[in-house]
């Protein structure tokens, strides 16, 4: 029985996102580091989602424009007061304007990563930089494999249980020096995350298309896939993890 007749498309709730992945914000020292942000640069925030690192962007004094194509993200993100807008990543239209373009955690969402490294390159000044930090190759494989087994046994749709991008570092540099940019550092770098919410809320938030097309048997897809994630991603006490591999890359449009 084939249960697919729901649409494919991922939506969000801010209050969901608030609460069961707050972690992906909290974790994006690193990346934040690598970026370095300056009082007074004019950086754009590609996913800034409900602004929480937008948010400390502008506190370090950076003239910061966040964009994103959830309309609830975006509301909580004018909330804070920041200058947020609705624009799909895939068709950015800034005229080389941004010192900086920041993304995380949202790249591995946009489906033709050409089409946005080209969008990030024109939205560049000469000299400007490019740093980001998303899914990289293998993240959440043990997620997506558990998804696609119960998909293939109950004859659901397998291609929603992993609609990402997730590429390794030397396939992300080359699409980027092919668009011209100098790739200064790239990694891959394993990430095993702590779900405080579990496991079940994290796939519900973040593959909610994939229950959906299953309808009144959402609920037992769920609890079959978890079951098959326990050995490996839930310890003795029931604290869940999830596999995350995260890619890492500063790159540089020349002057």
């Amino acid at each position: 029985m084939n249960f697919n007749t729901s649409s494919s498309k991922q939506t969000w709730s801010a209050d969901a996102y608030s609460t069961h992945g707050r972690f992906v914000a909290d974790l994006a020292g690193a990346v934040f580091e690598w970026l370095a942000p300056q009082a007074g640069e004019k950086i754009l925030d590609l996913g800034c989602g409900d602004g929480a690192l937008t948010h400390k962007l502008a506190d370090i004094g950076a003239d910061v424009l966040g964009v994103d194509m959830s309309d609830d993200l975006l509301a909580a993100a004018r909330e804070r007061g920041l200058k947020v807008m609705n624009r799909d990543g895939h068709k950015l239209d800034f005229p080389a304007e941004f010192d900086a373009v920041f993304s995380n955690a949202a790249l591995h969402w946009m489906s033709q990563p050409e089409l946005v490294i080209d969008g990030i390159w024109r939205a560049l000044k000469p000299g400007g930089r490019f740093v980001a930090e998303f899914g990289g190759h293998g993240n959440v494989a043990a997620i997506v494999t558990a998804m696609r087994a119960v998909s293939a046994r109950r004859e659901g749709d397998e291609s929603l249980a992993g609609p990402w991008f997730f590429p390794s570092a030397d396939v992300y540099a080359d699409m980027l020096a092919d668009a011209g940019f100098d790739v200064r550092r790239v990694g891959l770098y394993p990430r095993p995350t702590p779900l405080k919410t579990g496991m079940k809320e994290w796939l519900k938030l973040f593959r909610k298309p994939f229950f959906e097309q299953f309808g009144t048997e959402a609920d037992s897809v769920l609890d079959e896939v978890e079951q098959l994630l326990r050995p490996s991603l839930c310890d003795a006490r029931g604290n869940w993890t999830a596999d995350y591999v995260r890619i890492r890359v500063e790159a540089v449009k020349p002057l």
